[in-house]
C-alpha cells in the first residue's frame, strides 16, 4: 500500500474538546479503485476532494454503501477497534445487495489499520470520544441509463467524535412515523446504503420540529410493528426480559444490537427477537411491565429512551431517566471498548 503523508497537518486546527460528530476530518484518507474485475491501487493520500463528472452514474441512481466503526484510545495510550471484522462483513453485505464488488477482509483490515496509524494523533484521549472510521463505495462509470457500473471508488475517511446526539447519555424523546414509511421487505432497509437514510429524513426533520430526537419507525404494510429507530436498533426491557424486532429484512443488522444481545444472554438475561407492536409497547406502559427502552447503535452505543408519542397518546420509560440496565450496558461496552474491562469475547482489537 503506498502511503503519501501530508505536508501541512491540520491538526493543530481543531479543538477536541468541542468535537460535536463528523464535523471535522483527519489528515489523511484511503482510496481503492475498482475496474477490469478487480480492485487495484490501494493508497493512502492526504485528505482532500475528488473530481467526478455530472455524468457520474452515483449521482443519478444511487449505487452507493458505506459503514462505520470506531477506533478508541485507551487510558495507556493505546489504539484500538471493536469488533472491525463484523463491520467489514456488514459493508460486504450491503455490497451484495447493491451489486457492488466485496472488498476482501484482509485489504479492509489493512486499510483501516494503516489509516489510523498514519492519523494516530487524530484519535482522542478524552474518555467519551473516539476516531469514527467511515468506509463506502460507489459508483464510477459515467453514463445515464440504469446499468449497473463497471467501475468503483472505495475510501475510507475518518472523523474525531465526541457525543452523537446532543443529549449524551440523557434520554431522547421519540415519535412514531406516522404515514411515512422507511422500507418494506425486499427493498433496501436492511443494508447500509444512501437511499435508505434519505427516505427518514424529512419525517425527521418534522419530528425535530415538535421537539422529539428521532423518528421510531413502524412497518411499511401494517403500520403496527416496531422496526428500529432512524439512526439506531431498538429494545424494550420487559419484566420478563428484553425483547428487540427481529431481523426480518426491513432494519440493519446492528453490530451494537449483537453485541447488547450476546452481552445480556452472557449476562443471564432473556433476549428475545420477535416481533413488537406498538399497542403492546403503549399496554406495558401502562400496566407496569416496560421497564426501560433504549437505541443500540454505532455512533450513540447505548442512548435510553425517556419518552415514546405514538398519534395523540405519550408514555413516559423509566420517569424519564435512564435505566439500570441501560447504564450497565453502556459502561460495560464502552469498558471493552476504551480497554478497561475483560473482554470475554475478543471484540477489542489492540492496533
Amino acid at each position: 500500500m503506498v502511503v503519501t503523508k501530508t505536508s501541512l497537518s491540520r491538526l493543530g486546527s481543531v479543538d477536541f474538546n468541542d468535537l460535536g460528530f463528523g464535523r471535522v476530518f483527519s489528515d489523511h484518507m484511503f482510496m481503492s479503485s475498482y475496474e477490469n474485475g478487480s480492485w487495484n491501487n490501494p493508497r493512502i493520500v492526504p485528505f482532500g476532494n475528488i473530481d467526478i463528472s455530472p455524468a457520474l452514474s452515483t449521482l443519478h441512481y444511487g449505487q452507493a454503501v458505506f459503514d462505520g466503526l470506531k477506533a478508541y484510545r485507551s487510558a495507556d495510550g493505546k489504539i484500538s477497534l471493536f469488533r472491525p471484522d463484523q463491520y467489514c462483513g456488514r459493508l460486504n453485505k450491503s455490497c451484495a445487495r447493491l451489486c457492488i464488488p466485496p472488498v476482501d477482509a484482509d485489504v479492509f483490515m489493512e486499510a483501516v489499520v494503516q489509516l489510523c496509524t498514519v492519523d494516530a494523533e487524530w484519535v482522542p484521549r478524552k474518555r467519551g470520544t473516539s476516531l469514527y472510521i467511515r468506509p463506502f463505495i460507489f459508483a464510477t462509470d459515467n453514463l445515464l441509463g440504469v446499468h449497473v457500473s463497471q467501475t468503483y471508488l472505495f475510501m475510507i475517511i475518518t472523523s474525531p467524535v465526541g457525543a452523537y446526539y446532543k443529549e449524551g447519555l440523557n434520554p431522547v424523546k421519540l415519535m412514531t412515523s406516522g404515514e411515512y414509511v422507511r422500507a418494506a421487505k425486499g427493498g433496501l432497509g436492511e443494508v447500509k446504503t444512501p437511499a435508505n437514510y434519505a427516505a427518514s429524513l424529512l419525517p425527521a426533520e418534522e419530528a425535530q420540529k415538535r421537539g422529539f430526537t428521532q423518528v421510531l419507525w413502524l412497518d411499511a404494510k401494517e403500520k403496527r410493528y416496531v422496526e428500529e429507530v432512524g439512526t439506531m436498533n431498538i429494545m424494550f426491557l420487559f419484566d420478563d426480559g428484553i425483547v428487540t424486532p427481529p431481523l426480518d429484512g426491513t432494519i440493519l443488522g446492528g453490530i451494537t444490537r449483537d453485541t447488547v444481545i450476546r452481552l445480556a444472554r452472557h449476562w443471564g438475561a432473556s433476549v428475545s427477537e420477535r416481533p413488537i407492536t406498538i399497542d403492546e409497547v403503549l399496554d406495558r406502559a401502562k400496566n407496569g411491565t416496560l421497564r426501560e427502552v433504549f437505541g443500540t447503535g454505532t455512533a450513540a452505543v447505548i442512548s435510553p429512551v425517556g419518552s415514546i408519542t405514538h398519534g395523540d397518546e405519550s408514555i413516559t420509560v423509566n420517569g424519564g431517566r435512564i435505566g439500570e440496565f441501560s447504564q450497565r450496558l453502556y459502561d460495560e461496552i464502552t469498558g471493552i471498548q476504551y480497554g478497561e474491562r475483560p473482554d470475554p469475547f475478543c471484540w477489542h482489537r489492540v492496533i
